[in-house]
């Protein structure tokens, strides 16, 4: 298990962070983007992953449709809409990360959001996160699977 203090584990909150505050609307109000700076002595972050960190977020933001339809695939009883934001940003930062951007292994980018979403939701969340990436996860598997069986021949 990483320690919290791990570099790429405190990239990966401040990208959680950023992409809550670029995404929280009330009502017809959009709150600003929270500078770098500020989250860092919020946090009371010395050190993070700056490549890491600005991988998973300028990949989330850039290919946000895509992993959206990814979410609503496989979690299509929870519209995107309709869930907590904290869940739809760690699903957003992982699916990036472990399966679209290809930047780390799923599983190490899936343990990563689940204890994340520890941090910042609670067991519940945690939950959710893990049902959601482990059925993508899953089905990446069997598809890579098949494509080696076809490989085979």
């Amino acid at each position: 298990m990483k320690r919290s203090t791990d570099p790429r584990h405190q990239a990966r909150i401040l990208v959680l962070q950023e992409l809550f505050s670029k995404y929280f609307k009330k009502g017809d109000i959009k709150t600003e983007d929270i500078p770098i700076k500020e989250l860092l002595e919020l946090d009371k972050i010395t050190e993070y992953d700056k490549d890491l960190y600005k991988k998973i977020l300028d990949g989330v933001v850039e290919k946000k449709e895509e992993i959206d339809t990814l979410i609503q695939k496989y979690a299509p009883q929870w519209p995107i809409d309709q869930m907590k934001l904290v869940d739809l940003q760690i699903l957003r930062m992982a699916i990036y990360e472990g399966f679209v951007g290809m930047i780390t292994p799923p599983k190490v980018a899936i343990d990563e959001a689940i204890e994340v979403a520890k941090d910042f939701g609670g067991e519940i969340n945690s939950k959710f996160v893990n049902g959601v990436l482990g059925a993508i996860y899953e089905q990446q598997k069997k598809d890579n699977g098949d494509k080696n069986k076809k490989d085979e021949r």
